[in-house]
């Protein structure tokens, strides 16, 4: 089930969210923890034991962790049991097959792995109950003893299948007490229905035009079709992931969550270091702070090579293929550049509008590069693709032209695109007038969400395969 369906929609979170308000505030945490199952159950029942298994191997070993607090050794063994038991799982379900012949590619033997189905989700919560059970033994937090209260954190459907990567720590008082209000609920509504015009409209509309070139013919293409097939999958990944965000972030409300935000419009960064301050910053923190930091971040060891190994990890989080590892090294390169530069150049960086501009040119650059390897993950595909796009087709013939696949509707959608990863800042109108119209605006884009989703064949999302 995705938030973008109609059964969702239409059926799930009325029916759920009515059953939310009518139950005492004490089950909400009970409701929300059952609500998840059957929400995680309608795509994979298959594996709803398994999330319940990891959860009780977490909520118990944290629990022991603290009983132990004071024996540094013990504590010590139950915290690396529980990681290994949590990095094993995520390992057997998402790298085991592609480990496996990955050696034997290298050793020349044709080892090949039944394939097996990757649970939704996976990658999210693993991640999660990780920088759980780190903070307990860091001692940054207290355990969660009540299991119902814990089982509903790491399944609570709003962010269970793609995110954000919400920390225990940011809504521990949340999951005991917690602000319900119309205001809060009329926030998260709006935040969702805008989140939804992102992903139903924009990213489908983005992401048609991607798939049409970037899984065509590459023997007839000419270069700017591929430029133009990259940049359009650059404005898909982030209207299909950043509406998403938004939809958990506005389902969290209308609950009386507070989750911390997963994009900063991240396609205005001016340095590669700038763009991951922006792009899923969930994640970003994540290695940061669960990674980055403990490997001696700045502070001990080779800060370059900390570097490097946090990119790898990240390419590697996203799917067991060379495409993704090397899409992390091809980011983790230019922001070690940047490092070096600031750290060892002998001119200072300059922040006159020419610079900038220079900046976000070269930005993103590598990141639409980055999305041709993180698109095609193949690696004949991509050095293919690359090198379309670089000339390599430049007097051969070219089926199609611009012109073909630029249509004035294809067109009016791009530009709608780029323009919603802008920041726009403007002073919100004050007065009863000003809120009528903001909420009939909003019912109007609902309406034309569903116009799309019903109308469209097309409504993938990207994220769902992590």
């Amino acid at each position: 089930m995705v938030f973008n369906s109609i059964f969702f929609i239409f059926c799930f979170l009325p029916v759920f969210m009515l059953i939310y308000y009518l139950v005492p505030g004490k089950l909400r945490n009970l409701l929300l923890f059952l609500g998840s199952l059957i929400f995680y159950a309608w795509g994979e029942p298959v594996y709803v034991l398994l999330i319940i298994v990891s959860i009780l191997i977490n909520y118990f070993g944290a629990l022991l962790i603290r009983k132990y607090i004071s024996d540094k050794e013990k504590s010590k063994f139950v915290f690396i049991t529980v990681l290994l038991i949590d990095i094993s799982v995520l390992f057997f379900f998402k790298y085991y097959g592609f480990a496996i012949e990955s050696l034997g590619s290298i050793l020349g033997l044709n080892l090949q792995v039944k394939s097996i189905a990757l649970p939704l989700g996976v990658s999210f919560y693993t991640f999660q109950q990780i920088s759980y059970i780190a903070d307990i033994y860091m001692q940054r937090v207290k355990p969660q003893k009540n299991l119902i209260d814990f089982a509903a954190y790491i399944t609570m459907f709003p962010q269970l299948i793609a995110g954000p990567i919400v920390r225990y720590k940011d809504i521990a008082l949340q999951l005991d007490t917690r602000t319900h209000s119309a205001e809060k609920f009329a926030d998260g509504v709006t935040r969702f229905v805008t989140g939804l015009a992102k992903k139903a409209i924009l990213a489908n509309m983005t992401g048609t035009l991607a798939d049409s070139i970037m899984q065509g013919d590459f023997s007839v293409m000419s270069a700017s079709v591929a430029w133009l097939g990259a940049i359009a999958y650059t404005l898909q990944i982030y209207l299909d992931f950043s509406g998403y965000s938004d939809m958990a972030i506005g389902l969290g409300k209308m609950f009386g969550f507070t989750f911390l935000e997963n994009f900063d419009h991240p396609y205005i960064a001016t340095s590669v270091r700038e763009f991951w301050r922006r792009w899923h910053m969930s994640l970003s923190g994540w290695f940061r702070d669960y990674l980055y930091i403990p490997l001696g971040g700045s502070r001990s060891g080779n800060v370059y090579l900390n570097l490097l190994l946090v990119f790898l990890a990240t390419g590697i989080w996203h799917g067991a293929a060379w495409g993704f590892l090397l899409w992390g090294l091809w980011h983790g390169f230019f922001v070690l550049l940047e490092r070096f530069w600031v750290n060892h150049g002998k001119q200072k960086v300059r922040s006159g509008i020419a610079a900038k501009a220079f900046g976000w040119l070269y930005t993103m650059l590598v990141v639409v590069i980055g999305w041709v390897l993180f698109s095609l993950v193949q690696l004949d595909q991509v050095l293919t693709y690359l090198g379309i796009m670089f000339g390599k087709n430049a007097g051969g013939f070219h089926a199609y032209g611009l012109r073909y696949y630029l249509s004035n509707q294809t067109i009016f959608y791009l530009i709608v695109s780029v323009l919603v990863c802008i920041p726009w800042k403007w002073k919100k109108p004050e007065g009863l007038v000003f809120d009528v119209l903001q909420k009939i605006l909003i019912l109007g884009l609902l309406v034309l969400c569903f116009v799309f989703i019903i109308n469209s064949s097309y409504n993938p999302f990207i994220y769902f395969r992590f």
